[in-house]
């Protein structure tokens, strides 16, 4: 009983939600990537490599071999090198994407933690934060002066 209740207490905090909508996001965002990566930019770099399509390009060990019928007796052996260089691509892609994204979000909370920018609102507890600071700088100056 005590393992339902932590297990309860932990998906009502929200850990749980949270993850859950990480992943959602997470495949929605592999779904575009895949596109941007297949549908825009893989197209025109074949375009100038003179229609090679990354997918199909592979080193081949042992070639495959067929019966008589015309059956695959044994599969072909090959290093898949073009789709490593899609994966690459992928990655790179993704990297920056989240790089870009990630500068956006910590712009946007520098800007909400600066209490003197009243353009965005502030969060209450960088607010409050921000009192105590001011209150301890101002007593600090008055102690100054107590003891000249």
């Amino acid at each position: 009983m005590k393992l339902f209740n932590e297990f309860k207490e932990f998906a009502v905090k929200g850990n749980m939600m949270d993850m859950a909508i990480g992943i959602i996001i997470g495949a929605a965002f592999n779904k575009v990537v895949d596109v941007l990566v297949k549908k825009v930019f893989l197209p025109p770099l074949s375009l100038l490599t003179d229609g090679v399509n990354f997918q199909d390009k592979r080193i081949i060990l042992k070639d495959a071999v067929n019966n008589v019928d015309g059956t695959i007796k044994t599969e072909e052996v090959a290093i898949g090198y073009g789709a490593f260089g899609e994966a690459i691509i992928d990655f790179i892609i993704i990297g920056f994407t989240v790089f870009v994204i990630v500068k956006f979000l910590n712009k946007l909370r520098n800007k909400a933690q600066d209490t003197k920018d009243k353009t965005v609102v502030t969060p209450k507890d960088i607010e409050l934060l921000s009192k105590l600071t001011d209150l301890m700088e101002e007593q600090n100056k008055l102690l100054k002066l107590s003891k000249k």
